[in-house]
């Protein structure tokens, strides 16, 4: 005998947008399984329903040490109700353990759809959205974070991040350094709440928009990378940049502007300037 284990989608701001069936899966659960057990009797209580079962914490802390014993509640033929602070369990917060030892139990499992944010901020953002990754949550570690940023600098779907409000300004700004400043985004804060907010505008923008701080629950959607330009020519940037000098510009901000102009990184502005001079030398 296997029990049935269902992953229910909370509301992410609005309790009003709870799904019908989630108060009567907190009334039929044998065990409910709750990211945070205070906010799951709040939540409850908004509904109108009562917990007839018994209630475990499942949070980021415990999650591998509760999954065995939630897999034995599922091997017993229990009902067992996992739900996280907001939106759909195992989509950056606690589940996927769970999910697979209920799978490789042989237990049924089953979703009660409801809000993510994901989604929703895809919907909101005016991006493309026929095609997109999701990335979760940076790395904290200013390294790491560039690090995963340039893995996704040539993605060409649209990319949806979770962060931290006081994290999101040095994000901004190190995804401004990675996809370039005038990527489109849209920050998305506090989504289907009193106070939600969205700020689209170039990942420069958004990134001094942020400095100044920004509160609430955050997901960033920003615009895939463009297709692949035609390769420049090295010539042609040099010269560019021998006409901005001769005009009298500096030249660190003329290869900076030759860079940004043709959409290819200062350092082969550089070094076609190098080359060229290289060259007349010669």
């Amino acid at each position: 005998m296997t029990g049935t284990l269902v992953l229910a989608g909370t509301p992410i701001g609005d309790l009003a947008d709870a799904p019908p069936r989630l108060g009567a899966e907190l009334l039929a659960a044998d065990v409910v399984a709750a990211e945070d057990t205070r906010r799951l009797r709040r939540l409850a209580q908004g509904l109108g329903v009562r917990v007839a079962g018994r209630v475990v914490s499942y949070f980021e802390g415990n999650e591998a040490a509760r999954t065995p014993e939630l897999a034995d509640e599922l091997a017993q033929g229990a009902r067992v109700l996992l739900v996280t602070d907001a939106g759909m369990p195992s989509v950056s917060d606690p589940g996927y353990r769970l999910v697979a030892a209920a799978v490789a139990g042989g237990a049924r499992v089953t979703v009660v759809p409801g809000p993510s944010a994901v989604l929703t901020a895809l919907a909101v953002s005016g991006l493309p959205v026929d095609r997109f990754c999701f990335e979760g949550f940076l790395p904290r570690k200013a390294g790491e974070r560039a690090a995963r940023l340039a893995e996704a600098a040539d993605e060409r779907r649209t990319l949806v991040y979770f962060e931290a409000p006081h994290r999101l300004a040095a994000s901004l700004a190190a995804m401004a350094d990675a996809f370039g400043p005038g990527r489109r985004a849209a920050v998305c804060r506090e989504l289907t709440k009193t106070y939600e907010e969205v700020r689209r505008g170039p990942l420069a923008d958004l990134a001094v928009w942020a400095d100044e701080g920004v509160r609430g629950e955050i997901t960033v959607v920003v615009e895939g990378a463009a297709p692949a330009a035609a390769p420049a020519d090295p010539a042609a940037l040099a010269r560019l940049v021998a006409e901005r000098e001769a005009a009298g510009q500096h030249r660190k901000e003329a290869i900076a502007e030759v860079a940004r102009a043709a959409g290819v990184p200062k350092r082969e502005v550089f070094d076609a300037v190098v080359a060229a001079r290289t060259a007349d030398r010669g």
